[in-house]
């Protein structure tokens, strides 16, 4: 396990090596195989081999597309874009080509993920709380939707907000990132009643459990196939952002990955293969 753990962290590429500036490079993904990192650069959706090389721009609207997205395929890449005035979401061949829209409604609708059968994209927007619900209606205080990949009528998952999400090796239950208020996502150092933390959704009893119980920030979580570990990103033991992980099975077991000083570690994402994904200082690594 150790030694795999070093290769997930060692198998890694810069982007921009010896830049004065950073590139600033935002939304990091990593291809399901683990072989190709998808990234936003001013506005448009690029894609590089996860060994480092040249660059790929998939977008060339002057719009601002974001939070690319991969298909469990890999073949697929969903995304955010406000061509059509709101942001919607679209989805496009991972090699590029004309985009298809398949949201409209005139709330920000922001993608999380694929359903991992790969038929409906899942995403967040603030549209319709259940009746039933008890939250204040605000923007930031989203409902979790998915809408299939061939385009139709979306479908309310959860009323109460829930980003990053992971799906269980039941294909129903998933992990992801709460939202209890309105505090700058980029905001460091946040302790306080609404920092983010993550939690577990389970689909047979509806119940929601929160895994990390942490008073500071836990971020972007990512769960591996066979659902027994996560990694994810958290300003726990004094410091900035950086990489964890944890045995599902037992929540308190839980081990620093990068011990980054300055700087947070932002979009971390993780290759079926092991290769994680995440920026430091605006760079790939």
């Amino acid at each position: 396990m150790k030694k795999s753990l070093l290769s997930a962290l060692l198998v890694s590429a810069t982007l921009g090596a010896g830049a004065v500036t950073p590139l600033w490079l935002r939304d990091v993904r990593i291809s399901p195989d683990g072989s190709t990192i998808a990234f936003t650069y001013k506005g448009d959706i690029y894609t590089v081999p996860a060994a480092g090389g040249q660059a790929r721009q998939l977008t060339t609207q002057g719009s601002y597309e974001s939070e690319p997205v991969w298909s469990p395929d890999g073949k697929k890449i969903a995304f955010a874009s406000d061509r059509e005035g709101g942001t919607d979401i679209f989805i496009m061949d991972v090699n590029g080509g004309p985009a298809t829209r398949l949201t409209f409604n005139s709330a920000a609708e922001i993608p999380q993920g694929f359903t991992p059968d790969g038929k409906a994209v899942i995403y967040s927007a603030s549209i319709q709380d259940a009746p039933s619900a008890l939250l204040f209606p605000s923007a930031w205080m989203t409902e979790l939707y998915s809408v299939p990949v061939s385009g139709g009528r979306p479908r309310q998952i959860l009323s109460t907000p829930a980003e990053a999400v992971n799906y269980l090796p039941d294909g129903k239950s998933f992990i992801y990132v709460d939202r209890k208020g309105g505090e700058d996502q980029w905001r460091k150092h946040h302790t306080s009643s609404v920092t983010r933390e993550i939690w577990k959704y389970d689909a047979a009893t509806g119940r929601h459990s929160n895994i990390t119980n942490h008073p500071g920030e836990d971020r972007s979580p990512v769960v591996t196939p066979d659902g027994k570990t996560m990694y994810f990103l958290s300003e726990r033991d004094g410091g900035t952002f950086n990489v964890y992980s944890m045995d599902l099975s037992d929540p308190s077991a839980i081990k620093a990955l990068t011990d980054f000083k300055t700087h947070p570690v932002r979009f971390l994402s993780r290759g079926a293969d092991g290769t994680l994904a995440f920026t430091y200082d605006g760079e790939i690594y």
